[in-house]
């Protein structure tokens, strides 16, 4: 039988269903099957040797808990064909030997060692990074065959350890010859303006980012009206006047989806000739902008809008750390303290501007009350802020300052999201919605079993009732923990139990922001889904609001195909940004080997737990490094107890530790428990 015809008879087998493999470094792993909440699990021996992230054909046990404990919840199968592997290459250590070598791959779920013969060394040394390409997939107990495509340099040389995410993950680091072409082909500046643009270049306008942002894609301005309501006007760079659809540009736009964020370096979703050139929202530069025009009352109820196409030029580029040195310094001139010096200094630069200032901070408490009182979700997760030095090494770890000023910005990006998405809703465009679906019950139902550990319940749940699930539940809990000890472990549980957000054509509202109606429309330097429905409002605007069919059409096949693609490329982003974060921690830790802090258990697993130090690194602690005794899990309490002392770990207590390993290349960090002296 010819394997053509031997994989159709598979394929048509009723008994098999398709799905994707997830690898462990230990051997098994587990089949996602679309539609299927719950995966498969692959016992090592019946893996057929797929790799991380095969399509393979499987069979189920009819027994489901086959080869396991009756009380198993999982359900367990086998792999009966390799339908196709996901990638052709690995990125890994080459290992040197006299006739042979061999690459051990950076992704431990991946594969095991990839043979490499002689020939196929490609001029590699020891203890190179290299890419290998596959020619010979594992088979039985023989293992996967390669040869040496590409030297990526000492694996523990500057700068190898990033490179080396972006070669695993096949990300498109260089913009092709025919995308920058047409890139530099666009004039970067503005002669004359287009007819039918609002002219709001007399306005006061600015940009507020990080202080070494260089593509500025929004901008804000604010006024009160005499009756106390605010005018809110959000001018959001327009790229579709300089992307067209279906141009080169376009097309590399669509393949990358978002731009990737890896610390020492940015893959930006378009090159810098538009992202840092003509679509950024200079200082003192005629722009174009797609500008969301709001009128806003005193309980931050959008009363008017519209979305116009326009010319701005922003009177001053500013940075969260300077506004919010000038909210600081106007705090001090109300209750008659004196600022410091550099408040000081920083307010009497931009003196001609403080007004404006207090006017967005008056309108961001308008808007951010407006949202608590909906129920919106304010997890106080932390984002981690890495210092490297000229080397790229990670030289010191921080909280990332989440300002007063990155609180402005956020409100009115919010804002002028949920009011676009709105208006675009009811005029049933084809569109792309940012969505996030209300949590399952049974999830709902695993976070109140640790929550009551810790004292809290999210309330007024019913049971196969998903009406009853609103957000404000959630954000009474967090309320509750605002401030205490154990506010970053409950808002870190919270965020495992919802759903992960995605891009759709349909609108289904947005959970966590407690939001009807919400899409993504302020970055379209740098996320796809802002650029295309960017298109889309041109064209409704363009024709009056009167679209051809024929557009709508085409718009709407198009919303529901880069919506998927888009979702997926952001996955993989966020994938990269965590693998990048977790390399450069246990870089940073590497020299912290027997040092000691204090941190917090952040989750607990059936070999050991987490703790999660107040500078955001996380390390495991083994049962080993726990001291002389044995400890249970209990899985419905997720709780560690001692055999002998009875002691319990639960997510939230603060333990004492000392570092025992870091490793960046498996991107673990180990701690060992100190036992407290009686």
């Amino acid at each position: 039988m010819s394997k053509k015809r031997k994989e159709k008879n598979l394929l048509d087998n009723p008994d098999y269903i398709s799905g994707i493999f997830r690898r462990n470094e230990k051997g098994f792993g587990f089949v996602s099957v679309e539609g299927e909440e719950e995966e498969i699990y692959i016992s090592p021996k019946q893996t057929l040797n797929a790799l991380n992230g095969d399509t393979v054909l499987i069979k189920v046990y009819d027994d489901i808990k086959h080869g396991k404990d009756s009380s198993s919840p999982k359900k367990e199968g086998k792999v009966v064909y390799i339908i196709k592997h996901e990638k052709d290459s690995l990125v890994g250590i080459f290992k040197k030997s006299k006739n042979f070598g061999f690459v051990i791959p950076d992704d431990k779920k991946a594969s095991n060692d990839v043979y490499i013969s002689k020939k196929n060394f490609g001029g590699a040394k020891n203890n190179q990074k290299v890419v290998v390409k596959i020619t010979k997939y594992p088979d039985g107990n023989n293992k996967a065959e390669g040869k040496i495509v590409e030297i990526l340099g000492k694996y523990d040389a500057a700068g190898v350890d990033i490179l080396s995410l972006v070669k695993e993950y096949s990300l498109p680091y260089e913009f092709p010859e025919p995308v920058i072409k047409e890139a530099k082909s666009i004039p970067q500046e503005i002669k004359s303006a287009e007819p039918n643009r609002t002219d709001f270049r007399n306005d006061e306008i600015f940009t507020i980012d990080g202080e070494d942002a260089k593509d500025l894609d929004d901008a804000v301005s604010v006024q009160k009206n005499d009756d106390g309501t605010y005018n809110l006007n959000v001018h959001i760079a327009d790229v579709s006047n300089y992307v067209k659809e279906g141009s080169k540009l376009d097309k590399e736009a669509i393949t990358r989806g978002t731009s990737i964020y890896l610390m020492d370096r940015v893959i930006p979703m378009l090159p810098k000739e538009l992202s840092n050139g003509i679509c950024s929202l200079n200082e003192g530069k005629d722009r174009y902008a797609l500008s969301a025009i709001m009128v806003i009352d005193q309980k931050g109820n959008v009363i008017s809008s519209d979305v116009k196409k326009s010319i701005i030029k922003v009177t001053r580029r500013m940075n969260y750390n300077d506004v919010s040195s000038i909210l600081r310094y106007v705090d001090c001139q109300k209750v008659g303290e004196e600022a410091t010096k550099k408040d000081e200094e920083i307010a009497k630069k931009y003196s001609p501007y403080i007004e404006h200032f207090i006017r967005m901070r008056e309108l961001k408490d308008i808007l951010k009350a407006r949202r608590e009182r909906n129920g919106s979700l304010n997890l106080d997760i932390p984002e981690s802020k890495i210092i490297l030095d000229e080397n790229g090494i990670a030289v010191d770890i921080k909280k990332y300052d989440y300002t007063e000023a990155n609180e402005i910005i956020e409100q009115f990006m919010l804002t002028a999201n949920e009011t676009v998405a709105e208006k675009f809703y009811w005029l049933q465009a084809p569109f792309i919605y940012r969505v996030h679906e209300v949590p399952d019950i049974e999830k709902i139902d695993e976070l109140n079993k640790f929550l009551f550990n810790l004292g809290y319940k999210i309330k007024g749940i019913k049971k196969d009732d998903k009406d009853s699930i609103h957000p404000k539940a959630f954000a009474q809990v967090l309320e509750e923990v605002n401030g205490k000890p154990e506010e970053r472990v409950v808002s870190n549980l919270v965020l495992r139990t919802l759903k992960v957000a995605r891009y759709e054509k349909e609108n289904k509202g947005h959970f966590g922001i407690a939001s009807k109606c919400y899409c993504h429309f302020t970055s379209p330097i740098r996320r796809y889904p802002d650029l295309f429905i960017h298109r889309v409002i041109s064209d409704y605007i363009a024709s009056n609001y009167n679209v051809k069919e024929s557009v709508k059409e085409k718009y709407d096949v198009q919303s529901a195909k880069y919506a998927d693609s888009s979702s997926e490329r952001e996955k993989i982003a966020q994938k990269v940004e965590r693998d990048a974060e977790d390399i450069k921690k246990a870089e940073y830790m590497q020299d912290k080997i027997g040092e000691e802090y204090t941190g917090m258990v952040s989750s607990i697993t059936p070999f050991g737990m987490f703790v999660e130090l107040e500078n955001t690194v996380e390390g495991l602690i083994r049962f080993e490094n726990m001291g002389n005794e044995y400890f249970a899990y209990d899985d419905q309490r997720k709780t560690l107890v001692g055999e002998r002392t009875k002691r319990v770990f639960e997510i939230g207590n603060e333990v004492k530790i000392r570092v025992i390993s870091a490793d960046k290349q498996t991107r673990k960090i180990d701690f060992e428990l100190i036992e407290e002296k009686a």
